[in-house]
């Protein structure tokens, strides 16, 4: 199948004959996802997810190009855990400024990131690059786009029901049976502030799992993973689509 809106599957010639309206970066990580997914889940999630909102926009007469995945995100609390791979914030910040910088040069003026994993943040890296380059940038986690509360019982946001859903639809093959997955039980913090969710600090992933999951998986099945990857693609589409008619000169009402 031909997909003209994936860089990595085309050619010089088909490139140079596009005249694209936007750039889709997806984001990922190297990381243990409990005992049934594989550590390139965040990677294959945000490939799918980007390319599938690109076919949908496309469709629509966006040009639109997915550039590779990045496969490395911020792991500074899972250093402990053998082969997850960290990536410091800083490092996220040059080669998405390296990435920007390259875009200008070759007249595409709009980026948006496809983020798949809970420790990468790009807003204070777009707020500190954006007066660096005329570029727009915008970021999406692609998991918080669709409430996942229609979807799915247990809202746990690691090798969970939702994450495992997905992959049982996107890449059947390289998820292992649910009875032998973990059961992502989490200990919570002893402060009440982090709790209650108004205050926040990293997470020592060792120390809140033992089977690296949070959230129990076995609930999962490829018919939720397909309605809820549907309805984040779709959203995102339109989202691209609105993107590329954007003056970027004029962008508030």
């Amino acid at each position: 199948m031909n997909r003209p809106w994936i860089l990595a599957e085309s050619t010089w010639a088909e490139v140079r004959a596009t005249r694209f309206d936007l750039a889709v970066l997806p984001w990922g990580a190297t990381e243990a996802h409990n005992y049934h997914l594989p550590y390139a889940t965040d990677n294959i999630q945000s490939d799918a997810v980007a390319a599938e909102a690109a076919r949908f926009a496309w469709e629509r007469g966006t040009r639109v190009t997915v550039l590779p995945c990045v496969p490395f995100g911020v792991n500074t609390g899972q250093l402990d855990i053998p082969l997850c791979i960290n990536m410091n914030p800083s490092t996220q910040a040059a080669v998405l400024a390296d990435v920007a910088h390259a875009l200008e040069a070759q007249g595409i003026s709009k980026l948006v990131i496809v983020n798949g994993h809970g420790g990468n943040d790009f807003r204070q890296m777009i707020r500190e690059l954006q007066p660096r380059t005329t570029v727009f940038l915008s970021t999406i986690n692609w998991y918080k786009v669709v409430d996942p509360k229609d979807h799915f019982t247990d809202l746990g946001d690691h090798a969970g029901e939702l994450e495992t859903s997905v992959m049982q639809h996107i890449a059947p093959g390289v998820v292992r049976p649910l009875d032998t997955a973990g059961d992502g039980a989490e200990r919570k913090s002893r402060l009440a502030g982090i709790r209650e969710g108004w205050a926040w600090a990293p997470r020592q992933w060792t120390k809140v799992t033992a089977d690296t999951g949070i959230g129990d998986p076995r609930a999962a099945t490829p018919e939720k993973g397909a309605r809820y990857f549907a309805r984040v693609t779709e959203k995102i589409a339109e989202y691209l689509v609105e993107l590329a008619a954007l003056d970027t000169t004029d962008p508030y009402r």
